[in-house]
């Protein structure tokens, strides 16, 4: 699957990219609210405040929106996670850092949280691709981890997934279904799990 714009995209004039935009934030919030089998494209461009023939300058279908925005929060999601781990002071504080980011985010955008958990069942494939991207990420982190010493050379995919795991489920105990930061304690324990394993001595 491809993150590169379409030519379509490319071509847009900016009031295009502004229609655009807005019917990709209605679907946000539609699809968050409603889930994607009880959305139509009409939800959608009520909700974005354009006619219904105005979508299909953009988009094709239901599931074309709904593509464009599970490949837009990966792609934005990583940048943000790699923006905040370049500053750290080390290995394991770059880490500390991108979970940081990645709770932040789904406070900030939890109908977004929310589409990419759909997407288990509205396409396997889209779903999968979301967490290989979002698992080339830690898996480049924590190789130049291992390379400075700092990590244990162990199998690295394994480790990449279980971090992963670790920041989906916080992330949906206390961010995404309370609505509130992580509380410190919690942090504190799966920090302290994750480097007591992954950590050299």
């Amino acid at each position: 699957m491809s993150e590169n714009a379409t030519a379509e995209t490319l071509n847009l004039t900016k009031k295009g990219m502004e229609t655009r935009e807005k019917l990709l934030r209605a679907a946000e919030k539609v699809f968050g609210k409603k889930g994607y089998y009880e959305t139509s494209i009409v939800n959608i461009t009520q909700e974005a405040g354009v006619g219904q023939g105005t979508f299909y300058n953009y988009f094709q279908s239901k599931k074309e929106v709904f593509d464009a925005l599970i490949q837009m929060y990966s792609r934005e999601l990583r940048f943000k996670i790699k923006e905040e781990m370049k500053d750290a002071e080390n290995h394991e504080d770059a880490q500390r850092k991108g979970f940081q980011a990645f709770f932040r985010w789904v406070k900030d955008y939890p109908e977004l949280y929310s589409i990419v958990q759909q997407a288990v069942v509205v396409d396997k494939d889209l779903y999968r691709w979301y967490y290989d991207k979002l698992a080339s990420g830690f898996l480049k982190s924590l190789s130049l981890g291992v390379e400075d010493g700092e990590f244990k050379d162990i199998n690295l995919e394994t480790v990449a997934y279980c971090l992963m795991s670790i920041g989906q489920f916080l992330g949906m105990r206390w961010v995404f279904w309370e609505g509130q930061d992580v509380p410190e304690e919690v942090f504190d324990a799966a920090m302290t799990l994750i480097f007591n394993g992954i950590k050299k001595t």
